[in-house]
C-alpha cells in the first residue's frame, strides 16, 4: 500500500513537470520562431488567434534579439470605424497592451483606408520569404557570413495608398557592425538596399 502511494505521488510530480514544460513551450512559441516564411507564418497565425483574422493594422514590426527572441509590436483594431486602436507588444510569449490610440482621418474617408489586413496581398509568409531572400543576397554580394534579422516590418503609407505599401527587412552581421536594410514592394520586387 505504501509503495502504491509513493508511485502515485511520483506520477503526480512527473505529470506536473510535463504540464509546466508544455505551458512554457507554448508561451514562447512566437518568440522562438525562425526568421523565414514558415516561422513568420506561425507568427501570423498567433496574431490571427490573438486579434482575429479580420483585424486591421497600421503598424506591424518583428524585432529579433538574441537573448529573448522575437518581439512583436502591433497597432491593431477589429473595428476601424470606431477610430480606436490599441498598441500591443509581445516578448517571450507574453502579450501586453501598451496604449490606446484615437485616429483622425480626413472628412469623407474611411479609417480602414489607412489600415491593412493580413491576407493574400499583405502577409507575414511573404515577409519571411523576403527575409530569407535578403540574407541570401547579403551573403552573396557582401560576403557576410550568417547575417541575422534585426527587424522586419510592413510599412503602410500614411496617405492610405495601398499601392505604395512596402516590406522592410533590416539585417546585421552575426557579431555586429553595419546594418543593411532591404525595401521591397508588396509584390516582392526589391526597391533598394541601404547600409
Amino acid at each position: 500500500m505504501k509503495n502504491t502511494y509513493l508511485k502515485l505521488q511520483n506520477a503526480k510530480l512527473v505529470l506536473t513537470i510535463i504540464v509546466t514544460i508544455l505551458i512554457c513551450a507554448c508561451a514562447n512559441k512566437i518568440s522562438n520562431q525562425k526568421a523565414n516564411a514558415e516561422g513568420f507564418k506561425a507568427i501570423e497565425n498567433e496574431l490571427d488567434s490573438k486579434f482575429g483574422d479580420n483585424a486591421y493594422y497600421t503598424d506591424l514590426t518583428i524585432i529579433y534579439d538574441k537573448s529573448i527572441g522575437n518581439m512583436i509590436n502591433v497597432t491593431v483594431t477589429d473595428a476601424p470605424e470606431s477610430l480606436k486602436m490599441e498598441q500591443w507588444n509581445s516578448a517571450q510569449g507574453t502579450w501586453k497592451q501598451s496604449s490606446e490610440i484615437v485616429l483622425e482621418v480626413p472628412q469623407g474617408t474611411k479609417a480602414a483606408d489607412y489600415m491593412f489586413q493580413l491576407d493574400d496581398q499583405i502577409n507575414l509568409t511573404k515577409l519571411g520569404e523576403l527575409v530569407e531572400k535578403s540574407i541570401e543576397q547579403l551573403t552573396n554580394e557582401k560576403d557576410i557570413k550568417n547575417p541575422a534579422l534585426d527587424m522586419a516590418f510592413i510599412k503602410f503609407p500614411k496617405n492610405g495608398d495601398a499601392s505604395k505599401a512596402e516590406y522592410s527587412v533590416k539585417l546585421e552581421p552575426e557579431y555586429g557592425g553595419t546594418s543593411f536594410t532591404f525595401y521591397y514592394k508588396i509584390s516582392g520586387e526589391l526597391i533598394k538596399m541601404d547600409y
